[in-house]
């Protein structure tokens, strides 16, 4: 099983690169993001993912195994192919994690290959996978906000939602910053 390639980018199209590592050519799928900042003649190292099937074998590279990680969480959710999760990571990570999180069904049902029941199923499934020190950043007008993961499950815990929650943060102004504080904005603003 091939999980790593280093070496130079020979040729690149729409849908991912040729790496030749040692005279020895791969195509690997890549997803938008990662391949918008790859060049033919780059010198380049990839995580890989192998996928086995009766009539080929594909790969699909990742910048972090964080993002691998994330990929192979994505293809274990029934409905959810190789090709259909590099479509959802088109979108940014962090986005995609969050709505999780929210249980936004319409932003996913936004990627091409995720119906209704897919989503549905998608959150189900990674809900409890995903946790909110996996989103480095929510974006709020101000700024960015590091996601405290005991407010959440404080906040969580006297019943709201999370996805009211987040939603909240993306709001709290940039001065406050410790827990306590955090909470005690929530309670008045909630």
């Amino acid at each position: 099983m091939i999980a790593y390639l280093k070496g130079k980018i020979i040729k690149k199209n729409s849908k991912g690169i040729i790496i030749d590592t040692g005279n020895v050519g791969y195509f690997v799928s890549i997803f938008r993001n990662l391949l918008a900042d790859m060049e033919e003649k780059m010198e380049t190292e990839i995580f890989v993912y192998t996928n086995v099937k009766e009539d080929a074998i594909d790969l699909y590279g990742f910048k972090t195994e964080d993002e691998l990680d994330f990929f192979t969480q994505l293809i274990s959710v029934s409905g959810i192919g190789p090709r259909t999760a590099v479509e959802a990571l088109n979108i940014q990570i962090d986005k995609f994690k969050s709505a999780i999180l929210n249980e936004d069904e319409s932003f996913i049902t936004k990627i091409p290959g995720i119906g209704g029941k897919t989503a549905k199923r998608l959150i189900l499934e990674l809900k409890d996978k995903v946790k909110i020190s996996d989103i480095s950043n929510l974006s709020r007008p101000h700024g960015k906000i590091e996601v405290n993961k005991e407010v959440i499950d404080a906040l969580a815990k006297l019943g709201y939602q999370k996805a009211e929650i987040l939603e909240s943060l993306k709001d709290l102004p940039k001065e406050i910053a410790s827990p306590e504080e955090i909470i005690k904005y929530f309670l008045k603003h909630a």
